[in-house]
């Protein structure tokens, strides 16, 4: 098959969140199944910086409401079976920020940008005279890509079949109607079964309802989104799409996130050395000022937010340490719980450690000096810290929401089948009494040995979750094919 991922970032060339790591990885898996991959992406500062790009391989222009918009193209060769394709613009995409300022305030232009870098896929695609049996969009900001493919390249597309994910329904791309020109779509466009969003226009529902098979990153999490809770006001839409919505696991690469071979550790380790772990520990106690002791250690690595559950810390932090656990947290977010979790820190010197920022060394250190990883998320579409933490021995303590209940089982004493501690309710009481269980069960050190290695074995790796992708792209280009034969299109001679 010949598949194409449009998606406004991708590893290791731009990246805001895990959007970037399945366009950098999936296409890659799938190149290994001996199908053609496709990623186009804008050409950010970043990608610039990294690319060093020479000359266009192409150039043509798009036509936005009254004005000609150029489109330079810059093709990178991944290997073999993958090719990324950068659309550059400079007066679009040649910013500090993907969508932010540094102020981090939205581009006031993001609606042009992002129809242009829609319209531009299927461009390109046109004017490389491919025939993609799949054309896959990601997240709102290629959300216009479906309507394109059932309107304006109708005829060029009508073999091809659409797929767009969610990661994160609450980013929805919502603009002001006066925006509807830009689109290069008829006003008849703008209805509530089509693009209009209360009174707006949202790019993440056009993707939605004009798409042939709609998927998120976790099949609980494709469940969770058709409740007002999760929803954020698309349930309503999303369950007219319920026969067409899947939830599909994300992947790990373990090439970067597995002790055995990561550079970033002190002490390389495996389930055969795992008593190397504990070096790796008493390095993170020494970089976070930590008392040196063997009390256990839960790690957090987490955007400073109350999506992530950062509230829920924050008011059991004594409850924690006077459990016996000591706690180390890299990130950065919201400023108030920055300085929130700056005062605990003074306040718990030697058994709560914090940095704010980001430093990708100091990541991989935190997943393998740390006892437990923590991530007691309002919502998790998919997660991928508790995947690493598996690996890496390190055991998760997670809420049961999104991709978190789908990659973490709740460990049971008595058989010790299971993989992590789970809670449901998102109050600290319930989160303090999962604690409570991982530390009885630490406290039994060969049974907390035996739950470390069970969690390393497991297997999350991309190339099942493109084996999944196939699946579904085959399903519905079987079932595109026996549309065309229903409509009197083509004949099953042909």
């Amino acid at each position: 098959m010949i598949i194409v991922h449009a998606g406004s970032e991708v590893v290791p060339f731009s990246k805001t969140g895990g959007l970037a790591d399945v366009l950098g990885a999936l296409p890659l898996s799938l190149g290994k199944m001996s199908h053609d991959a496709i990623i186009v992406s804008p050409l950010y500062k970043s990608v610039m910086e990294r690319l060093k790009p020479g000359k266009p391989a192409l150039t043509f222009t798009i036509r936005l409401n009254d004005e000609n918009i150029t489109a330079d193209i810059y093709s990178l060769k991944i290997n073999e079976r993958v090719t990324a394709y950068f659309i550059a613009n400079d007066s679009l995409f040649l910013r500090d920020g993907l969508y932010v300022d540094r102020n981090n305030i939205d581009y006031k232009d993001n609606s042009k940008r992002f129809i242009f870098l829609s319209r531009a896929v299927l461009e390109l695609i046109q004017r490389l005279n491919i025939e993609p049996d799949v054309i896959h969009s990601h997240d709102w900001q290629t959300g216009l890509v479906p309507v394109y493919m059932k309107t304006l390249y109708k005829e060029r597309f009508s073999r091809a079949v659409s797929v767009f994910t969610i990661h994160n329904i609450g980013y929805q791309g919502t603009f002001w109607h006066f925006d509807m020109p830009l689109t290069g779509l008829g006003w008849e466009y703008f209805t509530s079964d089509y693009l209009e969003f209360y009174g707006k226009i949202s790019f993440l529902k056009a993707g939605i309802v004009f798409a042939d098979a709609v998927t998120t990153v976790s099949p609980t999490y494709s469940r969770e989104i058709l409740n007002p809770e999760f929803g954020y006001g698309m349930e309503g839409i999303l369950k007219t799409r319920r026969s067409d919505l899947f939830g599909i696991l994300n992947g790990v690469d373990y090439e970067e996130w597995s002790p055995e071979h990561d550079k970033f550790i002190p002490n390389q380790y495996s389930t055969d050395t795992i008593e190397l772990k504990r070096d790796d520990k008493m390095v993170l106690n020494r970089m976070f000022n930590l008392d040196h002791n063997d009390a256990p250690v839960i790690g957090m690595i987490t955007r400073l937010a109350r999506q992530k559950g950062i509230d829920l810390v924050i008011n059991a932090a004594a409850r924690i340490i006077s459990m016996g656990f000591k706690l180390v947290l890299l990130g950065s977010g919201d400023k108030p719980y920055e300085d929130k979790m700056k005062e605990i820190a003074n306040r718990y010197k030697g058994r709560f450690g914090v940095r704010i920022g980001f430093d990708n060394s100091l990541a991989h250190l935190i997943e393998a000096g740390s006892d437990l990883f923590l991530m007691p998320s309002v919502y998790e579409p998919c997660g991928l810290n508790q995947m690493y933490s598996l690996r890496f021995g390190t055991v998760p303590v997670v809420r049961a929401t999104g991709g978190l209940n789908d990659t973490i089982v709740e460990y049971n004493p008595s058989s010790e089948k299971g993989n992590g501690f789970k809670f449901r309710e998102r109050n600290a009481d319930d989160m303090l009494s999962a604690l409570k269980r991982a530390m009885d069960v630490f406290n039994e050190q060969s049974k907390w040995l035996r739950l470390v290695k069970t969690g390393m074995s497991y297997d999350f790796s991309w190339d099942r979750s493109a084996e999944h992708y196939e699946l579904l792209y085959k399903a519905y280009s079987i079932k595109s094919l026996l549309h065309g034969y229903s409509d009197g299109n083509s004949s099953p001679d042909t």
